[in-house]
């Protein structure tokens, strides 16, 4: 009697009744079918909004109370893991200690794939153990499959020490739902290529994880409006959004934002409250601080009404 496969009844690993001749079509067909299916993942993410905002709150408290948040996963998943983070700096100005990640196979797993690593779950514990983490941290595992053993040693040992996980997977039957905090699950159904998580789940996990940190970091006033305001300002172009933000902000012209900017060692949330309010950065720091970092707050201006002006036309 033949050993039945226990990834076979994986919804990642199905067969796809939609595509089965898709290596009979022309470009344009193999197109058209993949448009088809990735039209499923947002019905899927949208099934999973309310544990997605729950999953925002808990980044947003667990940073706020100091704590880290850390992406484990392995092939597709754990190098979404490791965009995520590394986006995290330069768009919100945060520390490369606060968002981190883990990637099965090390550094050099995110540019080549290391088979088999992620079937090491003594590893995937060592190096959460690695980062000793407390109970203040949330560490978010991110496996397509739901199956993966790197990565249920890595929320085994945060588990142990108390942390706050968020498992992030395809598969809604997976049983980890009992051991972790919080689960979240779009069911995007089988792929284009069966077994091809890098496809739909890869997708669904991407725009999963963009609306986790996303979500936390508007939370923790990142944003003023939809504009960058923590933004890091490491290349000419992302100094230009800056002095473009501060004009927006103040109206104060490029040259004149350019020099508040100065003043400010480019803090734009500093340049905002410094123009706004007339303080000196060190007040104007204090002033932030006391808002909890929401320039609305700080200044007592909301900028929504400018911002629908600006796009009017009308300034």
């Amino acid at each position: 009697m033949p050993t039945r496969s226990k990834w076979q009844s994986l919804p990642t690993e199905a067969i796809n009744p939609a595509t089965l001749a898709i290596d009979k079509l022309p470009a344009a067909g193999i197109v058209d079918l993949m448009l088809a299916e990735d039209r499923k993942v947002l019905t899927a993410v949208q099934r999973e909004r309310d544990r997605i905002a729950v999953g925002a709150d808990m980044l947003a408290k667990a940073l706020r109370k100091g704590g880290r948040v850390v992406f484990v996963g392995a092939g597709t998943s754990g190098r979404l893991g490791v965009l995520e983070s590394s986006e995290m700096p330069p768009t919100f100005g945060t520390d490369a200690t606060i968002v981190q990640a883990i990637m099965a196979g090390g550094r050099n797993a995110i540019l080549r794939a290391k088979e088999g690593a992620e079937d090491d779950y003594e590893e995937g514990a060592r190096q959460v153990h690695r980062l000793d983490p407390t109970k203040k941290d949330v560490l978010i595992g991110v496996s397509a499959s739901g199956m993966t053993p790197f990565v249920r040693g890595a929320l085994t040992r945060a588990r142990q020490a108390g942390a706050r996980i968020i498992f992030v997977t395809c598969d809604p039957r997976t049983e980890l739902q009992s051991f972790v905090d919080l689960t979240i699950a779009p069911a995007v159904g089988p792929e284009v290529i069966a077994g091809s998580t890098r496809l739909k789940a890869g997708t669904a996990t991407k725009l999963v994880l963009n609306m986790l940190t996303t979500g936390a970091m508007i939370l923790m006033g990142k944003t003023y409006g939809n504009l960058m305001v923590d933004v890091h300002v490491g290349s000419e172009k992302l100094r230009d959004r800056a002095r473009r933000i501060v004009n927006i902000v103040t109206g104060l012209e490029a040259e004149e934002a350019d020099k508040l900017l100065h003043k400010a060692h480019w803090n734009v949330k500093a340049a905002i409250v410094m123009q706004k309010t007339g303080l000196p950065m060190s007040k104007a720091l204090t002033r932030l601080r006391k808002a909890h970092d929401q320039v609305r707050d700080a200044i007592g201006e909301d900028i929504e009404p400018r911002l629908r002006l600006l796009l009017d036309g009308r300034r």
